[in-house]
């Protein structure tokens, strides 16, 4: 049976969606932490078995490591082609990595390639993908060009990157790869981050795909989302581009919040942890008071007193100290709450129609 075809990191991207699946024969653990994106997890020895492989290979030898490895890796394959690989057809045609050296990959892929499925192996394995990611990261976004949607919290400038979306726009939304609403307040419950490598590696998919003579829609956000911190290029490629300034009244800005955080509504001791850790940037006499009206449930007045007293100076700050192209920008008023509002300014963008300079 013919060999498995070894191909570069960058012959497999450029091939990447000829292959009916990706199989990383790393741990779980390994996979958890960042895969290449559409992998899926097959491996070859668990977390348990490659830390008894590893263990053998420092306090014995190689070779008593090898043999146990192998045959642990033979029962794990056989069990892989009883399983997973049971129905996969003929014309079945995977890429399989592992972490480097290609002793785990290579084993699954013999065997494959064997049976007679047509077999693509990664040179360098993970490691390889990580360093074209890291460089990439550091390539792709001076490249592109930005539009960043600017506003205070609760304009809806998430909503105008989905409208802008909807309507054919390329936009990044880093808060929906970061998983994170990008504030104190900002966690999604029942949504874990990604870890920082598998935020890069969301990233570097998403930044590949976008062709560079048409614009980027992208939010103004700090270098970090909750956990998740943005490549230095692409912060600083977002700071320097052209802005777009969303503006609304307060009463329609603390309606979208509400709507958009029930889950604080329905848990209010939740939103009383997360306003304890202001304590130290606004006293405990404001924290206290915020408390007040959440324990009387005035949730309307405190949106409003933390849009007023916490998140509008501190965005204000931030938007003035960082973006260089902010007073050339754009200034669109809406109310937000309205779908039709937010999609008449995403086409008045996409139109290249503007609405009033900002002074």
């Amino acid at each position: 049976m013919k060999a498995p075809d070894v191909l570069t990191v960058d012959q497999a991207l450029s091939r990447i969606h000829e292959f009916d699946d990706i199989l990383d024969a790393r741990s779980p653990t390994e996979h958890s932490l960042d895969h290449i994106p559409r992998a899926l997890s097959a491996p070859v020895l668990n977390d348990a078995e490659r830390a008894e492989v590893g263990t053998l290979y420092r306090n014995e030898s190689g070779f008593v490591a090898k043999r146990v490895g192998a045959a642990l890796v033979a029962r794990n394959i056989a069990n892989l082609l009883d399983t997973q690989f049971a129905t996969r057809p003929r014309e079945w045609h995977p890429l399989i990595y592992c972490w480097r050296g290609g002793n785990r990959s290579g084993a699954l892929a013999t065997v494959l390639s064997r049976i007679g499925w047509r077999v693509s192996l990664l040179e360098g394995g993970y490691k390889a993908f990580r360093h074209r990611v890291i460089h990439d990261l550091e390539r792709l976004p001076p490249a592109l060009e930005f539009r960043v949607i600017a506003g205070r919290t609760g304009c809806g400038k998430s909503l105008l990157l989905h409208s802008l979306a909807s309507y054919g726009a390329q936009v990044l939304d880093l808060e929906s790869i970061a998983r994170h609403r990008g504030s104190v307040l900002g966690r999604m419950p029942g949504e874990p981050q990604p870890g920082q490598r598998h935020f890069e590696t969301l990233l570097w998919e998403r930044l590949s795909s976008f062709d560079p003579k048409r614009p980027v829609f992208v939010e103004s956000e700090s270098r970090r989302i909750g956990t998740c911190h943005l490549p230095e290029s692409l912060t600083l490629a977002i700071r320097q581009a052209q802005c777009v300034v969303l503006e609304a009244e307060l009463g329609h800005r603390s309606r979208l919040l509400m709507s958009q955080y029930q889950h604080f509504v329905a848990q209010p001791d939740m939103l009383d942890a997360q306003l304890e850790r202001l304590t130290e940037l606004h006293g405990r006499e404001t924290i206290q008071s915020w408390r007040l009206l959440l324990g009387a449930r005035e949730f309307d007045s405190l949106v409003q007193r933390l849009l007023d007293e916490h998140y509008d100076p501190t965005y204000d700050r931030s938007m003035q100290r960082n973006f260089t192209r902010l007073n050339e920008a754009t200034l669109f008023k809406l109310d937000p709450t309205q779908t039709a509002a937010v999609n008449e300014v995403a086409m008045s963008l996409l139109d290249g129609t503007s609405a009033e300079p900002r002074q």
